[in-house]
């Protein structure tokens, strides 16, 4: 499907993710011009600390935008909040550099005639330093709105929505339509930013400063009018948007929970199972927050109550939330990860789903047939040649390549972690040899990988199973047959073909989601 396609099968959803992702810039600029100039300012009179927080600033500067995301989820939640504030504290820098140096660098000849003349400092600093200064200090907020457009598509990592939702969940079903969908959209708005806080620029530099031979005083002014009526226009457009956000947000139901999902295509998927069905069958009213990141974002999200419920593996909770050794009794995985999350964290696990969604090794057919390859023990003959290009998750996990090479005795070549759909380009290109994979992966039939079966029994059962809250069966306790009803239907070969359905026909999760409940008469 071609970027036109695209968005004219989903121009809503385009156009709502566009709002927010302009509300969202818009609230983090505002908050870091309000930070960032007084701050400016202070240091400009308190030479002695302007070292200590420009050092400040650029170190934020210097770290990694998602490890600082990383950093902000248990603290703040998933959400608008952690992505405003990370943006915010990216936003500051050119801001407090720019007013400090714009403050700073006036004639100091203007600053003796302004005392000579009687002005007090405050009356120096409003009338004199700011004025001059403003050119610069706009060109400090003009590169920072700029880069602010195009931080705020990892607000989708975390469930604030924004345009990187279709990137990255184009990313992750191998979709370029969806991902230039998201991307030009982000593109076209970081141009129209930086025209607007041209406008804004200029307005503020004295006329004085730009007549030339090709610009006129009269020129100037009556360009200065048009730039204000542009600026109004798009003034009252953002305080329309921000008003009707906030009049949105005001008219929820009392009966609402919030459904999460992780960042791949089942995910994406099962959210839009369980919110369709809990909707039809109850009067409850369901917040979709698909695209979360990978199991601590949304574990820890749901003990914090950001997340009511969401779909996780046995394994996984067994594995990398209890921490425990990998094991393959599917009734004892899933009985002690209940009754420790219920003890631990007060958590629910309810009755698992018929679908195993457990790891995989995968390769090409003519890796297979090169050397002769049917289980993992074959593999680990000739691993050392290989290269395994895999989720960033599985390479740090016990239940994966930590505790896999241990199991069977083999070290691979190359490690190389590629996330979402990338990692099946890698090995379809040649690029790597071998790849981790879900058995109920819709790109494992689309790129036609064989399965090496797991002939030691390594792998933990990774059936799926819907993980709740404390205290949301209490409220709801008609979530659960709901849910167990669900779980009865949805097999493995029910999963890889609506899997199937969004990786390789390009069809949307939620769409996919809807049309199966129906053709099973499980909702109206």
């Amino acid at each position: 499907m071609n970027v036109l396609d695209y968005i004219t099968t989903n121009y809503n959803q385009v156009l709502g993710l566009t709002k927010d992702h302009i509300i969202l810039t818009t609230i983090a600029v505002c908050l870091a011009v309000l930070i960032g100039v007084p701050l400016g300012i202070l240091i400009s009179y308190f030479r002695k600390v302007s070292d200590a927080v420009l050092a400040s600033a650029n170190l934020v500067q210097a770290i990694p935008s998602m490890a600082l995301l990383g950093l902000a989820i248990p603290l703040l939640g998933i959400g608008s909040l952690p992505a405003i504030v990370i943006v915010v504290l990216y936003s500051l820098l050119p801001i407090i550099k720019n007013t400090y140096t714009g403050i700073t660098s006036i004639d100091k000849d203007t600053l003796e005639s302004a005392k000579a003349i009687g002005l007090t400092r405050f009356q120096i600093l409003f009338k004199i330093r700011i004025p001059l200064a403003l050119p610069i200090i706009m060109a400090g907020v003009r590169i920072s709105s700029v880069t602010a457009v195009g931080l705020m598509t990892m607000a989708a990592f975390i469930g604030a929505g924004g345009l990187g939702f279709l990137i990255f969940s184009g990313i992750s079903t191998t979709n370029n339509g969806q991902i230039l969908a998201g991307a030009i959209p982000a593109a076209i708005l970081a141009l129209i930013v930086d025209y607007i806080f041209g406008l804004v620029e200029k307005l503020v530099t004295p006329i004085s400063l730009q007549v030339s031979a090709s610009h006129t005083k009269e020129f100037i002014k009556k360009s200065r009018r048009t730039q204000k009526i542009i600026l109004g226009t798009v003034g009252a457009l953002l305080a329309v948007m921000l008003i009707s956000n906030w009049v949105g947000g005001l008219d929820k139901s009392e009966k609402s929970i919030v459904v999460g999902g992780k960042d791949y295509t089942e995910q994406f998927v099962v959210v839009h199972l369980i919110s369709d069905m809990i909707e039809d069958r109850t009067d409850i009213d369901v917040i979709r927050k698909d695209n979360l990141g990978g199991t601590q974002v949304l574990f820890n999200a749901t003990r914090n109550g950001d997340v009511d419920l969401y779909l996780e593996y046995t394994g996984t909770i067994y594995g990398d939330t209890l921490g425990y050794s990998p094991n393959s009794d599917m009734n004892e995985v899933y009985n002690i990860s209940k009754n420790d999350l219920k003890e631990q964290f007060d958590i629910d696990l309810l009755k698992q789903f018929k679908f195993n969604n457990t790891y995989i090794l995968a390769v090409r057919p003519d890796m297979a047939k090169q050397y002769n390859l049917s289980t993992i023990s074959d593999l680990a003959r000739v691993a050392d040649k290989l290269t395994i290009g895999s989720s960033l998750e599985f390479l740090n996990r016990e239940d994966g390549i930590i505790g896999l090479v241990n199991h069977y005795g083999f070290t691979f070549g190359n490690e190389v972690g590629i996330n979402g759909a990338n990692k099946y380009l890698a090995i379809d290109n040649g690029e790597t040899d071998v790849t981790d994979a879900f058995a109920t992966d819709g790109l494992l039939r689309k790129y036609e990988l064989i399965e090496l079966v797991d002939d030691k029994n390594f792998f933990p059962p990774y059936y799926a199973v819907p993980l709740l809250r404390s205290g949301l069966l209490d409220e709801y306790p008609e979530i659960e047959d709901v849910l167990n009803e669900l779980g009865e239907v949805l097999t493995n070969e029910v999963m890889v073909e609506l899997n199937y359905q969004v990786d390789e026909l390009q069809r949307q999760p939620r769409q996919v989601a809807n049309d199966f409940l129906k053709e099973q008469g499980l909702i109206d």
